[in-house]
């Protein structure tokens, strides 16, 4: 593994796959886009860069396939929060990569730019983009872990809500684009137009 070790800081990827797929109608981590799982492709990329993959669902069984740390929600509601809350909770490292499973292109270079941006003082690396942030592809530290417990029983779900609370490194587009040039990490498939545009993205 030796972007892993390439690391300042040993670090958990954590995998989202709680999520209801109302809108798409089907598991968005078994999509296919040219002739891949999603979830296949974000298992290749974990596997090269952490000791230790952990994915979130509360369907667990659908996931027995792959070698990983299956964990469920810890709070009975179905929020990306709540996921990354779970993530955080059971990974053996003290900071976390945290991906959804609905990203189809996402970078090795690009978790390595965010990854190498890592030190003990930051609670969160998180990209920036003309879009706004993408806490959905960012990294975390469990000390993360008392200020998302507090938000979660106060109701409120929304991730950014509590990064005033937290020490939060940003890296802007300029940084991300270096790995990532047309920032095609950051494309989810969340309904059926999203899955056909997908499949029209020429990657280099």
């Amino acid at each position: 593994m030796a972007g892993y070790k390439k690391n300042r800081l040993p670090c958990s990827g954590i995998i989202l796959a709680g999520g209801l797929n109302t809108r798409m109608g089907e598991n968005k981590a078994f999509l296919t886009i040219r002739g891949e799982r999603i979830l296949d492709r974000l298992y290749g990329i974990f596997q090269e860069l952490f000791d230790e993959i952990i994915l979130v669902t509360n369907e667990p069984l659908q996931y027995l396939e792959w070698d990983l740390k299956i964990v469920t929600d810890l709070y009975p509601v179905r929020s990306a929060l709540v996921g990354i809350h779970a993530g955080l909770f059971y990974a053996s490292h003290p900071h976390a990569f945290v991906a959804a499973c609905d990203i189809p292109f996402l970078k090795k270079e690009l978790v390595e730019t965010l990854l190498g941006e890592l030190e003990p003082r930051w609670d969160i690396i998180l990209p920036v983009t003309s879009n706004g942030n993408q806490p959905l592809c960012a990294v975390y530290s469990k000390r993360c872990i008392k200020q998302i417990e507090a938000q979660i029983k106060q109701g409120d779900f929304k991730i950014a809500d509590f990064f005033q609370k937290v020490r939060v490194k940003k890296v802007p587009e300029s940084s991300l684009r270096s790995a990532d040039p047309e920032l095609v990490s950051f494309f989810n498939i969340n309904t059926q137009k999203d899955l056909a545009a997908a499949k029209q993205i020429n990657l280099n």
